[in-house]
């Protein structure tokens, strides 16, 4: 079954960091934002057996299968190869998932982070393609693809083995294109060569593309006042061919509401705004920034309870505003509620799961000499 690319939202919903309030789901938050970008015609909702430390697919199920119709929405989720122990766990994860997720099958099937090394590793070892395969052919799955955080040469190794591959997840946005760790360019071109529809995670990545700093923000607004800042980076990737769905890991109202206006009536950027780009992104490049994009992997097995990507968020922020006073205080409030920097012991669990690659015990140990 063939992707229709005119049949798909251009906004995605990624479930990946929903509001929370005391450390939970604000399911009744969820639901005013599942609302609101349903009745903007758009239906398309990613999750992922790891998202919120499991709680993803349960709370898709609240606030969205539950409330709609089943053919009215897509629901998207993953396979995680770091949970598999065994080719029998795939099918123990996939049941799993259609019982949180409260559905008989789900629309969109991927392979969780294919990358050099263990994880792709581990998908071959258990046969996992065909594995996908067979559960599209039962009707389990309805497309059939995976995210992607490995190199170029690994993408074209895994396509020319796996011709049944549907679609391609993968981190896109303008800051990324020149990345040597993402790499995502050379990815898109990839892609677009095969004709393989592309899915987008992290266009404005994690957020860090929503704020920047003011002499940038300003050749934004004197091109485009009225627009935010996130809608330059969600406009780059929507005016790139080939892009199918774009996911948005939106955490509020207002995220919804200005991502929605940025899609609803879609302007492509014209060729002076993609100038505009390449000047912010040189600026940008200029500064030097850790490459965390919140994602949260690595603080569900952290043994000392550190917050590590609000660490880096901090860190990042001072090395923009060395004087801004309020980084240290979010920093002292932070620490009441999880470990300190100086507290990382070194074990190396969030380095294995680091989609970004980030060197992350040697970056703590660079924000434990600074904040501590």
């Amino acid at each position: 079954m063939s992707i229709n690319l005119t049949t798909m939202p251009k906004l995605g919903f990624g479930l990946m960091r929903l509001p929370e309030r005391d450390g939970v789901i604000d399911h009744e938050h969820v639901c005013r934002m599942v609302d609101m970008y349903m009745k903007a015609g758009m239906n398309y909702f990613d999750t992922a057996y790891i998202y919120h430390g499991g709680k993803s697919e349960t709370a898709a199920r609240e606030a969205l299968v539950k409330r709609y119709p089943r053919d009215s929405f897509m629901l998207a989720t993953k396979l995680p190869a770091w949970e598999m122990k065994s080719a029998a766990d795939a099918d123990r994860i996939f049941n799993d998932q259609l019982e949180k997720a409260g559905v008989d099958f789900f629309d969109f099937y991927l392979l969780h982070s294919a990358e050099d090394g263990d994880n792709y590793d581990t998908y071959v070892k258990y046969d996992c393609f065909n594995w996908g395969l067979k559960k599209k052919a039962e009707g389990k799955i309805k497309h059939f693809g995976f995210s992607f955080h490995g190199s170029p040469e690994l993408l074209v190794e895994i396509l020319d083995a796996h011709p049944g591959t549907e679609f391609v997840q993968i981190q896109l946005n303008y800051l990324d294109r020149t990345n040597p760790v993402v790499r995502s360019q050379e990815l898109y071109e990839i892609l677009s060569k095969r004709n393989i529809p592309i899915i987008v995670m992290e266009p404005v990545r994690g957020g860090m593309l929503a704020e920047v700093d003011p002499e940038n923000e300003k050749l934004f607004k004197d091109r485009q006042p009225d627009r935010s800042v996130a809608s330059w980076a969600l406009r780059f990737v929507g005016s790139l061919p080939g892009v199918m769905t774009i996911l948005s890991g939106m955490s509020s109202e207002e995220q919804m509401a200005d991502n929605i206006k940025t899609f609803a009536d879609f302007e492509p950027l014209a060729d002076d705004e993609f100038k505009i780009i390449d000047k912010v992104t040189e600026n940008i490049l200029s500064m030097p920034q850790i490459g965390c994009t919140a994602c949260r992997y690595c603080c569900d097995g952290c043994p000392m309870n550190i917050s590590i990507p609000d660490v880096f968020r901090t860190i990042n922020t001072l090395r923009r505003y060395p004087d801004d006073w309020r980084s240290k205080n979010f920093y002292a409030g932070l620490t009441t509620r999880s470990g300190k920097a100086s507290d990382c012991v070194g074990c190396g669990q969030c380095e294995r799961v680091c989609p970004q690659h980030l060197p992350i015990i040697e970056l703590m140990k660079e924000a434990a000499g600074i904040l501590d």
